[in-house]
């Protein structure tokens, strides 16, 4: 439901479970703040098939790649940092088709996902992620730095909450030029304690930018509880201090995510402000491949893999039959053979010259004169 600005916030007092540090571990504090775990979703799928059969395809995409990601860490083809989306495949599956060409996408440092569903082939991600000159941005960027202009994905930010600003400049940029799009940013719940967070959404409200703000809430910014990190949990009470309409969706279910950011992402294209969305979903993996993971119970883990976008939904399908298991099975093959094929042009691929190691350090472009700009040169 969503909360008008207007709307009267009782003050919150600590959040339920959370207690003050001590001199214990940090594997039996986090384990002491209690953390609910809904039912998983159901109901039914009001979706013809071809629309049905698409978001579960999505789906599966998203995490047959990021499971080969995680294998080719192991083997050392891909290096650096890697942050895994498994588990919270609803929310990229959901929100990029509620989305239009036009709008301009902000992401994380956990962005395959949003990457591979905007458009950006599967083949080129890998090459990003091996280093390759094939990849998007020419292997310099690697997993955290997904980029295309062209989609109007603007990655992919390794600094937590370094999307939120710039979502701000775009959705400023299109306001000034009458462009007729949106904005939207993903970020996660770790990034609401960072300054950008509020000085973004201040700004958006103050000059009523069309931004949609979309939380990925999977209740642990890095290996920190959200309990233990944040006097006040409701996020949507934090956002709605500065007076724009917000709403709390569950994220593990890709059918409310899709009715949810498509509802929203309409309201910031009347013209009436940002909005803000709260995803709650949860990542089934280690933040990163250097995560020990010692944070959270083993058995919490298991209790939300019951949530599973895939195979929740997948049953969901099956009882209104709209579909069948031949059907998934056809799915997932199709979707492990464009990994295995993903794999092939990275593997394939070209190191870039060290000739061309200094390239993009500078540039050869020249600032116009004062008045002669359009503003525009960058559109």
């Amino acid at each position: 439901m969503t909360k008008p600005a207007n709307e009267t916030l009782g003050a919150a007092g600590p959040p339920q479970g959370a207690r003050a540090p001590s001199g214990g571990s940090a594997a039996h504090e986090v384990a002491s703040v209690g953390v609910h775990i809904p039912a998983p979703p159901s109901g039914p799928v009001p979706w013809d098939k071809p629309l049905a059969h698409a978001m579960l395809f999505d789906m599966l995409r998203i995490r047959r790649m990021e499971e080969k990601c995680a294998e080719l860490y192991g083997m050392q083809k891909i290096r650096g940092f890697l942050h895994l989306y498994i588990g919270e495949e609803a929310v990229a599956g959901g929100a990029l088709r509620a989305l239009k060409p036009e709008d301009n996408l902000v992401a994380t440092y956990r962005e395959h996902g949003h990457a591979l569903l905007r458009g950006m082939p599967m083949g080129t991600i890998m090459a990003e992620m091996f280093g390759k000159r094939e990849g998007c941005s020419r292997g310099r960027g690697g997993s955290m730095h997904l980029f295309d202009r062209a989609l109007r994905f603007f990655g992919g930010n390794a600094i937590v909450g370094g999307g939120l600003p710039l979502a701000a400049g775009l959705a400023l940029a299109d306001k000034m030029s009458n462009r007729q799009a949106i904005t939207v940013c993903f970020f996660g719940e770790g990034a609401m304690a960072e300054g950008a967070f509020h000085e973004a959404l201040n700004l958006a409200v103050l000059w009523q930018l069309p931004v949609l703000f979309l939380c990925e809430n999977n209740l642990y910014a890095m290996g920190t509880a959200l309990a233990r990190s944040e006097s006040q949990t409701d996020l949507c009470a934090k956002a709605a201090a500065y007076g724009l309409p917000t709403m709390a969706v569950d994220g593990m279910d890709v059918v409310a995510v899709h009715e949810s950011v498509q509802r929203a992402a309409q309201q910031v294209r009347q013209g009436s402000g940002p909005v803000f969305v709260e995803l709650r979903t949860y990542r089934f993996r280690a933040h990163s491949m250097f995560d020990p993971e010692l944070y959270r119970d083993k058995a919490e883990v298991e209790a939300w893999k019951a949530r599973g976008p895939i195979h929740t939904y997948t049953a969901r399908l099956k009882a209104q039959g709209l579909l069948s298991e031949d059907e998934f099975l056809a799915f997932d093959a199709q979707a492990q053979a464009e990994v295995d094929a993903a794999v092939a042009f990275a593997e394939a691929g070209s190191w870039e010259p060290v000739a061309d190691l200094l390239r993009d350090v500078y540039t050869d472009l020249r600032p116009l004169p004062p008045g002669e700009g359009t503003g525009r040169e960058f559109g």
